[in-house]
């Protein structure tokens, strides 16, 4: 296992090599010339954040799957074997030194619809030691290593959080703070296209320019959008909310770590910042209003860096969507500042104010499907869920009766939403998990509350019914970013724990994560450096080491969208025709349909992580 330097980069390689019998191959990762400082292959920062240790290209196939990063050792355990076996099959979990530790028979699953392999389950949560490089042999077929460790996942708290500061636009990456990843500073003034400090609008929409200096860069390609940030740093803020102590003591990889003010708050503000640049200046047509996006005229290829991005910068016209975006994040944010910026806080809820009176002038400027050209098109034709997570965040922050109204006269408010995963688009869910976590005296709160834990309880019977024991059970194929997708239904669990303090509840989210760490159809970590097989070739246009030798791949904590049943892209529609749900992946930098990365997928990563890493 790759995440945490218990033993060396040598016995870990001799424990794998021991397992499936696979020669190391280093992967050099290096940025603007600058030493990779990777553990294990001679850098001065070992162990350091964003680089993580040389891993075999090649691992060989095991039909024993688990989760590669770790269990907790008072949490469920479980494993996923592919076999035809009718009959149970003999188990044996065995420590580093090989010695058995406990055994037993597994629970034969049949055929598993997503994947069409036929399948056993084996639950080991009955043993409660601790150590590190166990494997699970079924069968006599061995598993990869893996941990029982009660802070298997406090760095990935800490690595998914980091994951946005080497996205930041318009700020140098410093390779002291992210070491291997330092970069000049994208989309300023001196950059070749004159960078994002005097934007114009699409021609025709406006006659102005704006300064849109700064925020993360959406995912692979150096566009920014307001509709994906708006979910993105929503989520990084609610990781606040709900354990602001925890969110207190983790220390991020970032320029500001050490101030008063907690250091994921912090990152927040990178985009919330970048998200009041948006909004259309007083004295315009539509002020109060906020642009859709602002991106490349024409999409660059790959690899491009930052910096050396040669295309014209533009605004997209402002959007009721992108406007409550604003609107919601704002708000939120203006509560979560409070104790620590009173000035910053008063601005963000100004900001929001203004920008959700314009939303209800404007209630159906949409932005089209059509408008992919340089950047992604983030159509959105039903906004009634934006106006209700804006409606509640802007409710749970002032206590304003007109807000409570909105709230409760919602055609969303008595809707299941929970009936698909939210995202981007769909945003419904982010306003009803504060409604019903947050403090405030809604009336029919208790309500609100109870249809959290259904949702809940929803996705924990999908979870039990899962061979692979996924938080995620579409009618048909597997949709984009089904990762992403999986978390945030877990997210809905989480919450549903906060509400309860039932543990079946706590343990859904432990068993639903393995899925990503390895416990899958595929046997594949899709986090970048956890895991003995995980990807490490997300698309991107600066971290394409497969592309260029010279170049990082993503950082640790990184996650892949993950299996994508539509193929969109040349290379998964080529090489994984016909595949079954779980199968419609390839760890391929040009398989921006299956293995890009974002923002809003690695918020939702933070958000989980945090949670799990908190129950120690």
């Amino acid at each position: 296992m790759v995440r945490l330097p218990v033993l060396s980069r040598k016995a870990r390689l001799a424990a794998i090599a021991a397992v499936v019998a696979v020669p190391a191959v280093a992967l050099p990762i290096a940025f603007a010339g600058r030493d990779s400082g990777l553990p294990g292959t001679g850098g001065a920062n070992d162990g350091s954040a964003y680089a993580f240790p040389a891993t075999p290209d090649q691992i060989p196939d095991t039909p024993v799957r688990v989760n590669q990063v770790g269990y907790l050792p008072d949490g469920p355990k479980r494993a996923t074997v592919i076999s035809d076996a009718q009959q149970p099959l003999r188990w044996e979990l065995k420590d580093k030194a090989g010695k058995v530790v406990a055994s037993g028979a597994s629970e034969p699953r049949g055929m598993d619809d997503s994947s069409g392999q036929n399948t056993h389950v084996v639950d080991f949560s009955s043993y409660r030691g601790t150590g590190n490089t166990y494997t699970l042999e079924v069968d006599g077929k061995a598993s990869l290593p893996f941990d029982l460790d009660p802070k298997a996942y406090q760095q990935l708290g800490i690595d998914s959080l980091s994951f946005f500061y080497p996205q930041r636009s318009g700020i140098e990456i410093s390779n002291d703070i992210a070491p291997g990843y330092g970069r000049k500073a994208g989309h300023t003034a001196d950059t070749p296209n004159g960078g994002d400090t005097k934007v114009p609008c699409a021609p025709g929409s406006c006659d102005y320019t704006l300064d849109v200096t700064g925020g993360w860069y959406d995912a692979g390609d150096h566009g920014k959008y307001v509709v994906n940030g708006g979910i993105s740093v929503a989520q990084l803020m609610s990781s606040y909310e709900r354990s602001p102590k925890a969110a207190q003591a983790r220390a991020l990889h970032i320029p500001e770590t050490g101030g008063k003010t907690p250091d994921v708050l912090d990152e927040a503000r990178w985009e919330l910042d970048f998200l009041l640049k948006m909004q259309v200046p007083d004295g315009e047509q539509l002020a109060g209003m906020a642009h859709h996006k602002i991106h490349d005229v024409a999409w660059t290829g790959l690899p491009t860096d930052p910096a050396a991005d040669p295309q014209q910068r533009q605004l997209r016209p402002p959007s009721t969507a992108a406007t409550l975006n604003l609107a919601a994040a704002a708000a939120q944010g203006a509560r979560v500042f409070a104790q620590y910026d009173k000035a910053y806080s008063e601005k963000l809820l100004g900001a929001a104010k203004k920008a959700y009176a314009a939303a209800k002038a404007h209630p159906t400027m949409y932005a089209p499907d059509s408008d992919g050209v340089g950047g992604g098109a983030y159509g959105d034709a039903n906004v009634s869920d934006e106006f209700y997570w804006a409606a509640a965040e802007l409710y749970i922050t002032t206590g304003d009766k007109q807000y409570a109204g909105d709230v409760s006269d919602s055609t969303v408010h008595k809707a299941d939403v929970f009936d698909r995963a939210f995202d981007w688009q769909n945003t419904a869910a982010l306003g009803r998990l504060d409604l019903a976590t947050i403090d405030n005296k809604l009336p029919d709160r208790e309500r609100v509350r109870e249809s959290v834990v259904a949702g809940a309880d929803r996705y924990l019977k999908i979870v039990s019914e899962q061979a692979y024991g996924q938080a995620y059970a579409p009618n048909g194929g597997y949709d984009w970013a089904s990762n992403a997708q999986m978390l945030n239904n877990l997210a809905v669990v989480a919450a549903a724990f906060d509400l309860t303090g039932e543990h079946k509840y706590r343990d859904g989210v432990l068993s639903g994560m393995d899925y990503l760490f390895g416990r899958n159809a595929l046997n594949q970590s899709y986090v970048t450096g956890y895991g003995e097989k995980a990807s490490k070739n997300q698309h991107s246009r600066w971290y394409a080491h497969q592309l260029d030798p010279k170049l990082p791949n993503p950082p640790r904590g990184t996650l892949a969208g993950g299996p994508n049943s539509q193929l969109q892209d040349e290379v998964a529609s080529a090489q994984l025709r016909g595949c079954k749900p779980q199968m419609c992946y390839i760890d391929d930098i040009k398989s921006w349909s299956t293995n890009e990365l974002t923002i809003n997928w690695n918020s939702a990563l933070a958000y989980v992580s945090t949670f799990v890493a908190d129950q120690t």
